[in-house]
């Protein structure tokens, strides 16, 4: 029943997830380690060192603006290649911090890097994956960041220990190296832009650089990203706080396990049942998810709170992205998928700032109890500016349906064109 045209697990696809997971391990590993690099070696103060942490973001924002209209442009390989080409300079340069602000020039360009090939990756499996199996693709593709995010900072924190800051920057220039060479065994078709699209670009327009038709979520996702942003910035602290130290270290382990387990027949459920039997669930789980963090005792309820907030954020992020994927035409997946991206980031930048200021007045629990009816809030932002249009002739989301129909039988055509040329 399934043709070669529908396979999903090709050496294109196990290569991009492979080379993603790197990309998004170094992120984690290195986010969890740098503000205790900049204290010790440095002398920063915990707000200097922050800013070390955080400017990251800042530099990922800015590749991901820019990166979905060069991707259209140049292609998702010359991009990929590219990202991972400042990727790797830069995270050399972690070599020499003899003070604070090369440390912070360094983290900049260091978060443009990643930001460019994490987009890069991101594009490239949606032009990879067969549209009757996009969302099964996209969720197994989406286990490389969850496996990252809990890898990540476990294996930096056990290195820090270990070994010493420059045994983990040349371990991270070998896994980009590593990159680099999974990136040259990525072979697949990379679709031609339409001349309505070439044309576009000559314009410099707010849709050049961000996708319109994947607003509605995209804003969902700005606050989903600031609702996990508590779990990221204050779960080794409030573990402390509340003497549960073993079970916030363990936390993460449960979240990457749940999403391991969930995720690829979440994704078959997307293909058959659509975006809401998924994605309605999992703003509730996310409430429950911190609503437990809020309020918990013991080891148990920390470790359960793991595995709502997996349920919650972690299915959110790669069905979030599917339907981006589902919205567009195939020319503009790449400004789709830095749009989505730049939301999420954001909210997870901007989170832990706006959160500081009310946790002296609230408290760590008082914190996850704000972000826990944030979360139920987007149960109802996403059926206002999205779920209730899903199976409805709506003309945005026609538009949209149609546009990605469209696109993928021209392409389909023109591919087939070019093969009978070369015969």
């Amino acid at each position: 029943m399934n043709s070669s045209k529908d396979r999903l697990w090709t050496a294109a696809f196990i290569l991009d997830t492979v080379v993603n997971l790197l990309i998004y391990l170094i992120y984690y590993l290195l986010m969890v380690i740098i503000t205790v690099v900049a204290k010790d070696n440095l002398q920063a103060s915990l707000a200097e060192a922050g800013l070390a942490s955080g400017i990251f973001i800042l530099g990922t924002l800015v590749a991901r603006l820019l990166a979905g209209r060069f991707v259209e442009e140049y292609g998702c390989k010359k991009m990929l290649y590219a990202g991972l080409g400042i990727y790797l300079i830069t995270t050399v340069f972690y070599f020499y911090m003899p003070n604070l602000w090369v440390l912070y020039v360094v983290r900049l360009l260091n978060g443009i890097g990643y930001g460019v090939a994490s987009t890069a990756t991101s594009t490239i499996v949606a032009a990879i994956v067969p549209a009757s199996r996009r969302g099964e693709g996209i969720n197994y593709y989406g286990l490389s960041t969850s496996l990252a995010a809990a890898v990540g900072p476990f294996l930096g924190m056990l290195l820090i220990n270990l070994t010493g800051f420059y045994f983990i920057i040349s371990l991270c220039v070998f896994l980009i190296v590593l990159c680099l060479l999974g990136t040259m065994g990525i072979q697949f078709n990379e679709r031609a832009l339409h001349n309505d699209a070439a044309e576009e670009r000559h314009g410099m327009r707010i849709s050049d650089y961000l996708e319109p038709l994947v607003a509605p979520i995209a804003i969902v996702g700005l606050f989903m990203g600031f609702c996990y942003s508590s779990v990221l910035s204050f779960m080794a602290a409030y573990a402390r706080e509340i003497n549960l130290v073993e079970a916030g270290t363990f936390f993460f382990v449960v979240y990457a396990v749940v999403i391991t387990v969930t995720r690829p027949l979440l994704g078959i459920v997307f293909d058959r049942k659509g975006e809401n039997f998924v994605l309605y669930p999992c703003y509730i789980a996310l409430a429950i998810g911190l609503w437990l963090i809020s309020t918990a005792q013991s080891s148990a309820a920390l470790l359960w709170a793991g595995v709502f907030v997996g349920l919650g954020y972690g299915t959110f992020m790669s069905n979030g992205q599917a339907v981006c994927v589902k919205l567009v035409p195939l020319n503009r997946v790449g400004v789709a998928t830095s749009t989505y991206f730049i939301t999420l980031d954001l909210g997870l930048g901007v989170g832990p700032y706006m959160l500081g200021f009310v946790r002296p007045s609230l408290g760590f629990s008082g914190v996850y109890d704000v972000t826990a009816v944030v979360a139920l809030g987007c149960f109802v932002l996403y059926y206002l500016l999205y779920g209730r249009h899903v199976g409805k002739p709506s003309q945005d989301m026609v538009q949209g349906e149609t546009g990605n129909a469209v696109a993928h039988d021209a392409a389909d055509v023109a591919l087939c064109g070019k093969e009978q040329a070369q015969h």
